[in-house]
């Protein structure tokens, strides 16, 4: 299935997408901390011993509620409050906010409609699986099928990021002056910092934040530390996903590009609970619809790390985590050489 300019929407999108020379020392993805906290651990383990910068904003209204993620750190944070920053920037200056609401509605109805093409389109893959067909005939429509899904998630990712790269170019948010103001605080504040932690909470929420305040371009060697919601934003692409939530059958949807701060992965945090890692239909469909990234999951307690050698090449060092498969199966994946 084609979709009107498909080709040359993704084409101009994907020359504006996250494209980043890599600023940061460490990237350390983790599972979800709540009740397993193994980010002061591993925080130490890097020699990383403060001061860190903290993101709280998926938190939203409860941004500035991090006594415990500070006592668990134990040692010396600044919380740069990027909720309450663009609570701040949109009261002064009221035609950003009216532009950027015009464009989360925008936004929303385009996720909307690509939900709707993509239920479709799964429903379809999933007929497909079942029919009786000679080998060769059933495979070729099954690939078509998933071209087709990909497809559409490819050129639902570049429309979102032709949105968001016309509001930026249309309202000139890099010379905003009280954007200006705050970017120039918060890159004080991250120039004395070592580190860099990025709370869970609303995924959406927080890459809208980190964006508007150009997060990813601050950063200059910090390590980075971050966990559900925050590893997913700082990943080349967020998937909202979950197999069985109370309305019925879950369908895994593209939301946006992340900052990009790491490649190649899909990040799935929470999968205790939003996947069913029994079901082979559904694994293979995940691993097959986001390759060459890898689908990995996140549970409590699991940590991925990333870092660069002297040649540029990332280098992993994987605990607890678990990579889904194109054969439907699971493995853990230190097993598929991290």
């Amino acid at each position: 299935m084609a979709y009107p300019d498909s080709n040359h929407v993704i084409a101009a999108a994907e020359s504006s997408a996250p494209l980043h020379t890599r600023r940061v020392k460490d990237v350390v993805l983790l599972g979800a901390q709540r009740f397993d906290s193994t980010l002061g651990a591993i925080v130490r383990g890097l020699d990383c011993d403060g001061p860190i910068a903290l993101i709280t904003a998926g938190w939203r209204d409860r941004e500035d509620e991090d006594e415990a993620l500070r006592t668990h750190l134990a040692c010396e944070t600044v919380n740069l409050r990027l909720y309450h920053r663009t609570q701040d920037v949109f009261a002064r200056d009221v035609e950003l906010a009216e532009a950027h609401r015009a464009m989360q509605i925008e936004l929303r109805h385009k996720q909307d409609f690509y939900r709707i093409r993509l239920e479709h389109e799964l429903a379809a893959n999933h007929v497909i699986r079942q029919r009786q067909a000679p080998a060769k005939v059933l495979a070729e429509e099954e690939a078509a099928s998933m071209g087709a899904i990909r497809l559409l998630d490819g050129y639902h990712l570049a429309h979102c990021m032709r949105v968001r790269a016309e509001f930026e170019r249309q309202v000139e948010l890099e010379t905003r002056p009280v954007v200006v103001e705050h970017r120039a605080q918060i890159a004080e504040a991250l120039a004395g910092c070592r580190g860099i932690a990025i709370a869970g909470g609303h995924v959406a929420s927080m890459l809208n934040r980190m964006r508007l305040f150009g997060i990813d371009e601050l950063l200059d060697g910090q390590a980075v530390f971050a966990w559900s919601g925050g590893a997913m934003a700082i990943s080349e692409r967020v998937v909202l996903f979950h197999d069985s939530p109370p309305q019925g059958r879950g369908a895994a949807e593209v939301l946006a590009y992340g900052l990009g701060l790491v490649s190649d992965l899909v990040v799935l945090p929470h999968p205790e609970t939003r996947l069913r890692l029994d079901d082979p239909e559904r694994v293979s469909l995940l691993a097959r619809r986001f390759s060459p990234a890898r689908c990995l999951a996140f549970p409590a307690g699991a940590h991925l790390t990333v870092r660069e050698d002297e040649e540029g090449a990332a280098q992993l060092q994987a605990s607890g985590l678990t990579q889904l498969c194109e054969d439907g199966g699971c493995v853990g994946f230190e097993e598929v050489g991290a």
